[in-house]
């Protein structure tokens, strides 16, 4: 799997491979997700390739003291091979080269298949509750 950064014509794929993965919400527009990220260190927006198509995400960021990633994604046909590790220690590399210490990860805790890769990979489960409020809201139009 060749990793690269996210390119603009992208999009149309990234977002399908989300929606096929169960990614999306309607109260998170991806395209938005995409634009946002877009302008906030898009270096750490990655995408892998298999022959020629996107197969994978990941979008991660630093803001100083912890790093974060979202839309780890891996299409169903292509699990299983080890191209969601590859693509983590990808994005765990660049953040570790930016000085981050540690890598937070929210999964929905009826996620029991993401719960376990991270596990598998590494990850523990913090004592801590997540907390969110929505600033501008974000109904999906697509």
């Amino acid at each position: 799997m060749l990793i690269r950064a996210f390119r603009k014509g992208d999009e149309d794929t990234v977002v399908a491979l989300w929606q096929e993965c169960g990614l999306t919400r309607p109260w998170n527009d991806p395209g938005r997700d995409i634009a946002r990220k877009l302008t906030v260190q898009p270096e750490l927006f990655l995408v892998g390739e298999l022959d020629g198509k996107v197969i994978a995400t990941v979008m991660a960021g630093y803001e100083g003291h912890r790093g974060w990633v979202n839309y780890l994604a891996v299409a169903p046909e292509h699990r299983r091979q080890g191209f969601g590790r590859v693509l983590m220690q990808e994005a765990e590399e660049r953040l570790l080269a930016l000085g981050c210490p540690k890598m937070n990860i929210q999964v929905r805790n009826s996620n029991a298949e993401a719960l376990a890769f991270y596990r598998g990979i590494g990850y523990v489960q913090d004592e801590a509750i997540s907390l969110g409020k929505r600033l501008i809201p974000d109904e999906s139009t697509k």
